[in-house]
């Protein structure tokens, strides 16, 4: 069989079915358009790389404390510190002792290894600024009894010095010392300590370093 007679055999066929015919050879074309895109993009595309979440800044928020040093040192200020803390720590942060202040004082009433909590405020006189501290005495350890600023340090102070404050006798004074050590003058009301009543006349006089 000859060209011209498959010719002569399928035209009429054709024709009758020619609209099939169209959109059969339209939809390969696409096809294999479809097929040539998908292997040249598969080819191209880089892979999708997964960083993990960096978590630092939000653990540095949490492991900071801040801390106000105010008084005769160089940059008094507001100051972020690492957690764990000492009062030396701040100093350093706000530049040290000035020359003006009340070296002696500082020699005798600061205990520079002293934990900070957050929020505490550390207060440097100036030489000759009138302080009404009690009188000094050491406890265990070297720990001063007499907070910054004068006040009693409730985390070294002895059964007799407490006593000194108003509302608070010999057995306030003992419940004192059992529940140390305190992060926050509150927790005297939380530790069931002392009642709100003798909290609020004593907290201004205490410290917790």
């Amino acid at each position: 069989m000859d060209i011209e007679e498959l010719i002569n055999r399928y035209l009429p066929l054709a024709k009758r079915h020619w609209l099939p015919l169209v959109f059969g050879f339209a939809g390969l074309i696409l096809l294999g358009y479809g097929l040539i895109g998908l292997l040249g993009s598969s080819q191209d595309s880089d892979d999708v790389v997964f960083e993990k979440a960096d978590s630092r800044e939000n653990s540095n928020q949490i492991a900071n404390l801040v801390v106000d040093v105010e008084g005769a040192v160089v940059s008094p200020g507001v100051y972020s510190l690492p957690k764990e803390s000492r009062i030396k720590d701040a100093l350093i942060a706000s530049g040290g002792v000035s020359g003006d202040a009340d070296r002696l004082w500082v020699s005798k009433n600061l205990n520079l290894a002293l934990k900070i909590s957050d929020g505490a405020k550390i207060y440097i006189p100036f030489e000759g600024e009138k302080q009404s501290s009690p009188a000094l005495s050491g406890s265990a350890g070297g720990s001063s009894t007499v907070g910054i600023g004068g006040s009693i340090n409730i985390n070294s102070a002895s059964e007799k010095e407490l006593d000194t404050l108003p509302g608070v006798g010999p057995v306030t004074a003992q419940k004192i010392i059992d529940n140390r050590p305190y992060q926050a003058l509150e927790e005297l009301i939380s530790k069931k300590v002392v009642s709100s009543k003798v909290f609020d006349n004593i907290k201004d006089k205490i410290a917790l370093y």
